[in-house]
Formats: C-alpha cells, sequence, structure tokens
C-alpha cells in the first residue's frame, strides 16, 4: 500500500468520490481490448459527438483540480449519449450478419416450436431477477447498521475474565447505586446495599439504593478510590453519616475475595437515637443458582455457583448494637426493579410496645409455594442502632490457601495497606503538596479523582440504533463496555466525547485502565465505522434514560475526543515505549483508521476542507436556534436557518486534530503515515483556515452559514372562542394557549454569512493549538479573552458571550439555556492547557498568554474548590454571574479536569 492509498479520502474530496478507483476499474472492465464499450458503436452523426467540456468550462476547471469521479461520470454520461446499441457479429456465422427475422415454416418442417429471443429471454430474466437483487441490496443496506466492524477487536472477548484480568475482575463497577459490586463479566453475580431510617414521618419509606438527586443528600462520594483494589466512600443522610469501605484480597481462579464494611454514626446528639435498617443483596443477573443460610429470622450467609465464579460464599457476621434480623428470599424479574420488589416484600414487626418497624417478610417463594421460580435475588437485612460498624464478606470456593477471614483486623489492616499507597502515588504523579497546596484542597483532589475512579463501570447489553434504511430501530450486537460515566446520579452510563475528556485524568494515574477503557470504545464500530454516542446497555442503565434519547442514528457524530488521551499517552509512549504500549497502539490503529474514515466521509461539508455536524432540524419552528446535539455543546448558537452548505469550525479543528495523533501512532509502529501528515498540514494551514472561517466582520472565527440574528420565540395569538349558541349563565370557556414558536423578525431573512456567535465555537482554533505562535489574531484572541464583556469572569470563561443575542435564552419554552453562558470545565481545561501551550512556545505573544493562563487556571481551581467546600459537590458547570455550581451533581466526569490544572500536567 502507498502512503496516499492509506486513507480513503483526502481533503476537497466529497461523498463518492473515494470509489473513483474502482469506477475506473468498472470502466475498463466495460470496454473490450480496442477501448469500445461491448454492445455499443460510435453513432454515425458527428456533429452529435459534441462533449459538454467544450461547452461547460467549468467541467474541465473542475476535472483539473482533481475531482476525478466527477469527471469520470461525464466522460461516460457523453459515451452513452452519443452511442446506439447494436449485436456483435455471431462466432457461428463467420462474421456474415444473420437475419433479423425467423423463418417459421422451415422451424414447422422440423416439428418444433419458435424459439424464445434471446432478448425476450433477459427481459424475462430481468423482471424477476431485479426485484430480488433490490431487496437484496436494501437489506445489505439496512443491515450495515447493526453490522460490527470485520477486524481484529482491540479488547480480546476474554480480557476481563478472572483468568486474564484478576485483580480487575471484580469492581464497583455499578454507578448508578451508592454501594455495588459486581464482576466485569455478561452475566455477574450483582450485590448490593439499601438502607432507611425507622419510624420516619415521610409519606413515602425513603429507601436510598441509585443515586438520585431526589434524595437530597448533603454530599456522597468516594474520598478514596484507585479503581483496582480498594475505597472509601461517605454518605452523609440527613441524620446520620454512612461510610462503605471495601478491599480486595488476590487468591484462587475467579478474582479472589473481597469485604465492605458498612459503618455509621450520628451528625448530631439529637440523631444518636436514630435507628437504620440495612439491606445487604445479592442477585444472579442471568445464571447461576444461590441459597441463603438461615437461623431463625436471621440469614448468616449465602451459598451459590455461577459458572463464571465457581463456589462462592457469602458471610454475615453478627454486628454489634443489632436490633433486628430480617431476610428474604424471591424471584425478581429484572435487574433494574429490585428496589421495587424489596419494598412489596415488607410488613410491620412490633419493635417496642409503642413502636412496628418495617421488616423483610422471609422466604417468599415458600410461602406463596412458587415452586417454578428459583431464587434469584437474597437479601440481608439488619436493624441497628447508631453507632454501627458491620462486615459483608465474600470469599471464592476457590481461594484454598486463606490464612483468615478478611474481616476485623485483617480488613483493617489490609485497607490502611492500601490508602498509603494510593497516598503515595497520588503525590508522585501530581506533586500537589509540592506545589504548595493545603491539605483541604489536597484532599478535594483526592476525593475528585477517586469519584471517577469509583465511577467506573462495566455495562453489557444491546444498544438501539437506526439508519435511513431501517423503517424501525433495530438492535445493535450484543456487547460489553468497560467505562467512566460523567454523573451517577444523572447520567450513570456511557458517553463517548464525555470518554476522551474522562482518560486525559484516568492515563496519568494508571495507563492499563485507560487504554482498555479506549479498547472497548472502539469494539463498539460497526461496519461503516460508526460508534453510537450514547450507550445504554442493560436494564439498570436503560431504566434512566427517557425514550426519546434510546435510540441513536448512524448518520450522528460526537467529537472524536478519545484522540485527546491517545495523544497524552503518545507524548508519555515518547519517552520510553515498551512492548505493552506497542500492542495497544498495534490494536488500537485499524479500528482509528476506519474511524477517521468514517468521518471524512459522512461528515464533509459543501466545499473543500470544510466540515458539518449532523443532526440538526432544518423543519423545526419550536426551537430559537435548532440545537446540534452532535457537536456535544447542544444549544451553542449555530447557523439559525440549518442547511447542507453550513461549516462548523469545531468538527474541523477536531479532525486537524485528530489526523496528527494518526500520523503520529502510524510513525511509531512503523505504518506509512504521510496521507495523515499531509491532511493535518492542510487543516492546520492558518490562510486556509482563515479563508473558511475568519469573519472579517466580527474580527473572531466562526461558523459559517445561513444566519440571522433576528429570532424570537414568540406564542401565536390565542384563537377566540365560538360564541355559545344555548341560554342561560355563560360559561368560561378555557381555550389552551398554543406553544411558543420562532419567528424571524429580519426584513431579508437569513443570508449565508459567519454566524458571530462569539464564544467556546470561536476558539477551537486556539484550543487545538492550530494558530501560529506568531500570528496577530492569537493577539486578538488572547485580549478578547480577558474582555468581562465578552466571555472572563473571575470563576472560569462562559460559554456564550454576554454581548451574543442568545446569551442566557432559552432555546424552546420549556428549554433553559445550556451552553449559553455557563462555565464549563473541559472548554475551560483546553483553554488553560493552550495558553500553558502559547506561554512555553517562542513568540511576540509568549508573555500575554502567560499572564491570562496564571490568572485562569487561579480563578478556576479555587472556585470549584470553594463551592466543593460550600455544596458537599463537584457540579456539572458553574453560573457565570456567582459561580455557583449548577446541573446535575455530583458530576466527577471532565469537571475533575481541574486536578490536571492543579497539577499543570497537561
Amino acid at each position: 500500500m502507498s502512503e496516499t492509498d492509506e486513507i480513503s479520502i483526502i481533503p476537497g474530496e466529497r461523498d463518492g468520490e473515494q470509489s473513483s478507483d474502482i469506477l475506473q476499474s468498472a470502466a475498463e472492465s466495460w470496454c473490450d481490448k480496442d477501448g469500445d464499450v461491448l454492445g455499443i458503436v460510435e453513432q454515425e452523426n458527428p456533429k452529435e459527438d459534441t462533449s459538454e467540456s467544450d461547452q461547460n468550462p467549468e467541467t474541465d476547471e473542475q476535472n483539473s483540480n482533481g475531482n476525478f469521479s466527477d469527471g469520470f461520470f461525464e466522460l461516460n454520461a457523453n459515451m452513452v449519449r452519443n452511442r446506439r446499441a447494436v449485436r456483435r457479429p455471431s462466432e457461428e456465422s463467420n462474421g456474415e450478419r444473420q437475419p433479423d427475422g425467423l423463418d417459421v415454416k422451415q422451424y414447422l418442417k422440423r416439428g418444433t416450436s419458435p424459439p424464445i429471443g434471446f432478448r425476450t429471454f433477459v427481459f424475462i430474466v430481468l423482471i424477476g431477477f431485479v426485484p430480488l437483487s433490490y431487496m437484496w441490496y436494501k437489506h445489505v443496506l439496512a443491515s450495515r447498521v447493526s453490522s460490527p466492524l470485520d477486524l481484529p477487536r482491540a479488547i480480546e472477548p476474554d480480557a476481563t475474565s478472572a483468568k486474564e484480568s484478576p485483580d480487575r475482575f471484580w469492581g464497583t463497577y455499578r454507578p448508578g447505586v451508592y454501594f455495588g459490586m459486581k464482576t466485569r463479566s455478561p452475566q455477574s453475580l450483582v450485590t448490593g446495599l439499601m438502607w432507611f431510617t425507622q419510624f420516619t414521618r415521610e409519606r413515602t419509606l425513603p429507601l436510598r439504593h441509585t443515586c438520585e438527586q431526589s434524595d437530597q443528600l448533603p454530599r456522597y462520594g468516594w474520598l478514596r478510590h484507585d479503581g483496582v483494589n480498594f475505597g472509601v466512600q461517605e454518605i452523609m443522610d440527613k441524620n446520620f453519616t454512612l461510610r462503605t469501605e471495601f478491599v480486595k484480597r488476590p487468591g484462587g481462579q475467579h478474582g479472589g475475595d473481597w469485604t465492605v464494611r458498612v459503618s455509621g454514626k450520628a451528625r448530631t446528639k439529637a440523631a444518636n437515637h436514630t435507628i437504620v435498617s440495612l439491606m445487604f443483596y445479592a442477585a444472579t443477573d442471568g445464571q447461576g443458582e444461590m441459597e441463603p443460610i438461615v437461623e431463625g429470622n436471621r440469614m448468616t450467609g449465602i451459598e451459590g455457583n455461577t459458572e463464571e465464579l465457581g463456589n462462592f460464599v457469602i458471610k454475615f457476621p453478627r454486628a454489634k448494637n443489632t436490633k433486628k434480623s430480617n431476610f428474604l428470599r424471591t424471584y425478581s424479574p429484572s435487574l433494574h426493579i429490585v428496589k421495587e420488589v424489596v419494598i412489596r416484600s415488607m410488613k410491620y414487626y412490633p419493635f417496642t410496645q409503642n413502636k412496628h418497624m418495617l421488616g423483610l417478610v422471609g422466604d417468599i417463594l415458600s410461602q406463596s409455594q412458587f415452586h417454578d421460580y428459583a431464587p434469584n435475588l437474597l437479601v440481608h437485612q439488619i436493624t441497628v442502632a447508631l453507632p454501627f460498624e458491620v462486615d459483608f464478606v465474600f470469599e471464592s470456593g476457590s481461594f484454598a490457601e486463606r490464612k483468615a477471614v478478611l474481616a476485623g483486623k485483617e480488613f483493617t489492616n489490609l485497607l490502611e495497606y492500601h490508602n498509603q499507597n494510593y497516598d503515595k502515588k497520588f503525590e508522585s504523579i501530581f506533586n500537589l503538596k509540592q506545589k504548595g497546596f493545603k491539605e483541604k484542597e489536597v484532599n478535594f483532589a483526592k476525593a475528585t479523582l477517586s469519584n471517577l475512579l469509583g465511577g467506573i463501570g462495566y455495562f453489557h447489553g444491546k444498544s438501539l440504533v437506526k439508519s435511513r434504511y431501517t423503517d424501525e430501530p433495530v438492535e445493535y450486537w450484543e456487547a460489553p463496555l468497560y467505562t467512566a460515566v460523567p454523573s451517577r446520579s444523572f447520567f450513570p452510563r456511557g458517553f463517548l466525547w464525555d470518554e476522551g475528556f474522562h482518560n486525559l485524568l484516568i492515563s496519568k494515574w494508571d495507563t492499563s485502565i485507560s487504554e482498555e477503557i479506549i479498547g472497548h470504545w472502539l469494539d463498539l464500530m460497526n461496519v461503516e465505522g460508526w460508534i453510537p454516542r450514547e450507550q445504554i446497555l442493560g436494564s439498570e442503565a436503560r431504566a434512566k434514560v427517557p425514550a426519546e434519547f434510546v435510540v441513536q442514528y448512524n448518520e450522528n457524530a460526537n467529537p472524536p475526543t478519545l484522540f485527546l488521551p491517545i495523544q497524552s499517552l503518545m507524548k508519555e509512549f515518547v519517552k520510553g515505549t515498551n512492548a505493552r504500549d506497542l500492542s495497544f497502539l498495534k490494536h488500537i490503529y485499524p479500528r482509528l483508521k476506519v474511524w477517521f474514515n468514517w468521518f471524512n466521509t459522512t461528515q464533509l461539508g459543501s466545499v473543500p476542507t470544510a466540515y458539518r455536524w449532523r443532526g440538526r432540524d432544518a423543519i423545526t419552528n419550536k426551537e430559537l436556534n435548532p440545537k446540534t446535539l452532535t457537536s456535544g455543546l447542544d444549544d451553542y448558537p449555530r447557523a439559525s436557518h440549518p442547511s447542507e452548505d453550513e461549516r462548523h469550525i469545531d468538527l474541523r479543528c477536531w479532525i486537524a486534530l485528530a489526523a496528527g495523533v494518526m500520523a503520529d501512532i502510524a510513525k511509531t509502529i512503523g505504518e506509512p503515515h504521510g496521507s495523515y501528515e499531509q491532511m493535518h498540514r492542510v487543516l492546520t494551514d492558518n490562510e486556509l483556515l482563515d479563508k473558511l472561517h475568519w469573519s472579517s466582520k466580527g474580527k473572531e472565527y466562526s461558523d459559517y452559514g445561513n444566519h440571522t440574528d433576528h429570532v424570537t420565540l414568540e406564542r401565536p395569538p390565542v384563537p377566540t372562542p365560538m360564541p355559545q349558541q344555548q341560554r342561560g349563565p355563560r360559561k368560561q370557556q378555557n381555550v389552551p394557549k398554543p406553544p411558543m414558536i420562532r419567528v424571524v423578525r429580519s426584513k431579508n431573512g437569513p443570508t449565508y454569512r459567519h454566524v458571530n456567535a462569539y464564544g467556546y465555537v470561536s476558539l477551537f482554533p486556539f484550543l487545538t493549538q492550530i494558530i501560529d505562535p506568531a500570528s496577530e489574531k492569537l493577539s486578538k484572541i488572547l485580549s478578547d479573552l480577558k474582555d468581562p464583556k465578552l466571555l472572563w469572569t473571575k470563576y472560569g470563561l462562559r460559554s456564550l458571550s454576554k454581548s451574543d443575542p442568545l446569551y442566557a435564552k432559552y432555546n424552546t419554552e420549556h428549554d433553559p439555556p445550556y451552553w449559553r453562558g455557563q462555565i464549563w470545565i473541559n472548554m475551560n481545561y483546553l483553554t488553560v492547557r493552550a495558553l500553558h501551550y502559547y506561554a512555553n512556545i517562542e513568540g511576540p505573544y509568549k508573555e500575554q498568554a502567560s499572564a491570562i493562563y496564571k490568572e485562569l487556571r487561579t480563578n478556576i481551581m479555587n472556585n470549584i474548590v470553594k463551592e466543593y467546600d460550600r455544596s458537599g459537590y463537584v457540579w456539572e458547570q458553574y453560573n457565570d454571574t456567582t459561580g455557583r455550581g449548577q446541573g446535575s451533581h455530583p458530576f466527577t466526569g471532565w469537571s475533575s479536569l481541574v486536578i490536571l490544572m492543579m497539577a499543570e500536567n497537561y
């Protein structure tokens, strides 16, 4: 393969032009050795043989610019128009022309019927063949969206098994619950924790299980978590603080042992008399069997067996301050309704003379005579007084050399060992103490990193996808996903563009975890090269997503942010590449090529080197500015009237970054890299960038499209009710208000122009470090960054200029602003990183960049830490006026990038 063959399309080519070589081969096969198309000869009238290229000089110019396929189609069109069909001489006639007619008498004398003419025969065959071929063709097109890419997987099917990865087989891979353990396998044994306070006056039972913002907990999250061996979490409920700690111990062939310790203490003196019920449960998710070990009303343990774990036992040592024990043996139709099953399996028991407590009812299956159902849900309930401490111990049956039960002091000592190792590793990577950060700030950073690592989940299931060739959504193939999540409460599932930012931090902590996550995402690529941008795998994940967001569409992209951590890893590999690093790059490179080509065939713009996000609604009148969800920046203002001629500067910059990373990978593993380097040079050429995206009017980089600023949301007049015909007193008629719609208030309507919505999108050539350090435009960008009328605040950069007409505006009547002024940490991180780059490279604006870098970095860090102390959480976004956290929480996805800013590790 030559270097120019390594990608299917280069800048300047449009959709379909990648097929020019195939079309050329087809054209050659249609011609005989003299170059004539088989079955056609020149017409006798030379006057009609006038090529359109002579009449249209633009055709020659276009073909000379290298658009071979357009010229090829034009050439063949002329060829067909100027020739007529004839029959070739038969070999049996020795070149003599046969008569067109048929002598019927000769055939009758022979006693035979006249044969079907050849043309008639072909016509009959085609009548049957063409519809079948068309149906087959439609089936092939429809099946592509749900067909996996036929390339070696980046992650081998057994790579997450206990045999191949025993240290990461068990983990807290259920980020959507307050605490839960499971294995990295399709049908895992699942364990979890629920709790509630007895004797409350609340109308509904406050049973805590899944992470919910509606629980209104003052604070919860991991204080320590290394992603592999242990974790320490603190959960503040209204009257008491719950602490969950777990430790794993290797041994045997099934992932070893682990123990979780749950303790509780009152937050105030008045809460000392609080009675709490803890419920620790185990559930089989698809296969395996288990039974409780029961003494009276107390479950002392669980014995079970699964294909992945072999034999196992879960022990429940007796805890101090236990007031009552109950249990449940039952069947749950699905994992995501475990909480509902538990609530329906409770009744009141006498607690004291004047009080009754809620407790589980015991063996429901035996009581109800449901012999056809094997138990797949076992729950151990203990009701305790504060303070308390209880251990739940899992032991693998294949761990034969166990010296002691992992409980009591054995647990405490191992937990302390891992805590000390965590602290040492954290300081060696991030050097925060050395940089002078206070202990409170260091603990904040440790908790934020731990929440990201503790939010890594393992999911398994099928996505719902759709293409233009499928009438209804279809199921993707069944697949696993090992990924971090943006928010345990609101987004406990995988998001493609978030994951690139997550792994900028994860890769600094543990390269192997990051490489596995990236590999899992790339293995979700279909035969087209598309990766669904939101992964909703399994019943637990599906239960948290509104139906309208479940289906993923294969024409819709998401920013290829996985190239960010790969780029970061490449910088580390340069310092010392080992065999494992090279193996990782070689495994992912073929899939990255296909993904990169998918962007360069499906997301191209209408002019060379331009790109356009798909998925905008061009016909809606309900949105002030139709959203661009595929860009990740949802309601950030784009061209007011979506069209195929839009040009999106952020997407162009993402592809430029990706081309550079692809070239670096190819060089490192010894693959051809010339075409990637060429593409990177073209897309980072400042003059070409300016021609497409520099607005001379706004003096900023901008999108281009059919746009007007003069749009508003207005409610149509309420229709006048019909007059009443009947006699008597008139009744008030309630006429519903019509929904607000978009109205264009411009006399001339939208025109093709630069959008000039100054904000994060305008900064992308700067964020991706494309701008020449000596460019005057860099000086303009740096000056604008500091303007408080535009993006600058003392809490970070706002997403959209205060002077923009859509700043802080609702996008629909009920759709509040999202990327229209709020401060987002992922974009602020890219800004700080870019400032650090320009502050450390020679150029006339080096000092200016350095000064802004120091001030912006300080503002962001101070505000996030201050809000964490005030609210107990890291937030999805921050208010640009007050600095207060808002949106979902805890949000320790890309907001955790503040740690890299603190460490100045870019």
